[in-house]
């Protein structure tokens, strides 16, 4: 590896833990992010010119240790501060956290990065940046916008939790279901626009999905006894378990029936259903990341679309719609039922969503040609699929659009 390279690859790994332990030695979470992208920056220039220290997180830290001597020189009000840091010494090997306390360090960065104070966007946006150590350009990347807006997003999120003075810790144990609900979900939206893209050229952004398992990975090893956390772990896995077939060799969308399922990632999908069980083994009772996990373990456990067990899939859209009842929700267990018991069932439910919060998606005019295309009534199934490939914004789904449509003569 070139020495960019190392760099890089170092950084991945061991940010999270070195934003943590600056946060918590500074007291700053802001700072603490700006004093070690400083240290990153440092490393580009001397790693490549002079080699990888044998200690390469401890030199990070020790760079960052410095710069926050320096900021804390330069501002009088925290002189008393400074003179406690600068009487430590600092050597080129120091660790700036305690063996025993590194786990603490990444979940309250977790938790402070997804604040209920911040918009989801910039919670995604900083979670991706400060716990999964990427870079500005590579989070605008993933999502096709702007760095500009990435990097506006990050400084605002930073500016308003100094405002809201967030505390860099893990919540008090009261407060905790309810806070770990935003890191769930910040990480089921990172995976959900890696598995299936909103826009642009590509189905899958893999490496985006990646990302979003690789932390769910981490949490529910901060937070071994949380259901939910191993819920939504098991839900990536068995989705990305799915992965290698849902492309063809051009890169087009390759549908659920007609995938080779000989292909499916068997490691992944043993994995999901572990942590799914270890889900239902410390809950009482399946959350809905649990639920939707369940529901995908149904897919994968099945020979073929025909052998799947639609019926207990359709059951647990029912018990997903009480607990969290949305219009997806209720599109998706449509789906299950036309699998079922037919698509006029199906349709009937699909007509009560319309004018609802789906009004703009793509997702329900897909559905209802599809049903219709299944019912014989050509000409409505045309006008729907139509008006879903005008709704659509990614291109590799549009093509399957044009070919339902084009299938239909």
């Amino acid at each position: 590896m070139t020495g960019r390279e190392e760099v890089a690859a170092v950084w991945r790994i061991e940010s999270a833990r070195i934003v943590g332990a600056l946060a918590r030695y500074t007291g700053d979470f802001a700072l603490a992010e700006d004093l070690a992208q400083e240290a990153l920056a440092e490393a580009l220039v001397t790693w490549p010119r002079e080699g990888v220290p044998r200690n390469p997180a401890g030199w990070l830290l020790t760079v960052g240790k410095r710069r926050a001597i320096d900021v804390f020189r330069r501002n009088s009000a925290l002189e008393e501060r400074y003179s406690v840091l600068a009487r430590e010494p600092v050597e080129p090997g120091d660790v700036l956290w305690d063996p025993d306390r590194i786990d603490d360090d990444v979940l309250a960065l977790m938790f402070v990065s997804c604040h209920p104070a911040l918009s989801r966007e910039a919670r995604v946006a900083l979670t991706l940046r400060v716990v999964g150590g990427l870079t500005s350009d590579e989070i605008a990347r993933a999502f096709l916008m702007p760095t500009a807006t990435v990097q506006a997003r990050i400084t605002r999120a930073k500016k308003t939790l100094a405002a809201a003075r967030v505390p860099f810790e893990v919540p008090p144990a009261a407060e905790r279901p309810a806070r770990l609900g935003s890191v769930l979900n910040v990480l089921y939206v990172i995976f959900t626009e890696g598995s299936t893209a909103a826009s642009g050229s590509e189905l899958i952004r893999v490496e985006l999905a990646e990302e979003a398992l690789r932390l769910a990975r981490v949490l529910v090893r901060l937070v071994p006894d949380e259901p939910e956390a191993h819920g939504l772990l098991a839900l990536l896995e068995l989705t990305a378990a799915r992965f290698p077939a849902r492309l063809g060799p051009d890169g087009e969308p390759v549908l659920l029936e007609d995938q080779d399922r000989r292909r499916w990632d068997r490691a992944a999908i043993r994995r999901g259903r572990a942590a799914l069980a270890h889900a239902t083994g410390v809950g009482r009772g399946l959350g809905a990341y649990g639920l939707q996990a369940a529901i995908a373990e149904c897919h994968d456990v099945a020979a073929s679309v025909e052998e799947t067990d639609w019926e207990r899939i359709v059951l647990l859209y029912e018990a997903l719609g009480r607990l969290a009842p949305s219009p997806v929700v209720t599109l998706n267990r449509a789906v299950a039922v036309a699998m079922a018991r037919g698509p006029r069932e199906a349709l009937s439910i699909v007509d009560g969503l319309e004018g609802g919060a789906l009004k703009g998606s793509h997702l329900m005019p897909t559905v209802r040609g599809e049903l219709l295309t299944r019912l014989g009534r050509a000409a409505e199934a045309r006008e729907e699929l139509e008006r879903a490939l005008r709704l659509c914004g990614n291109e590799r789904e549009r093509t399957v659009l044009r070919r339902k449509l084009s299938a239909l003569g």
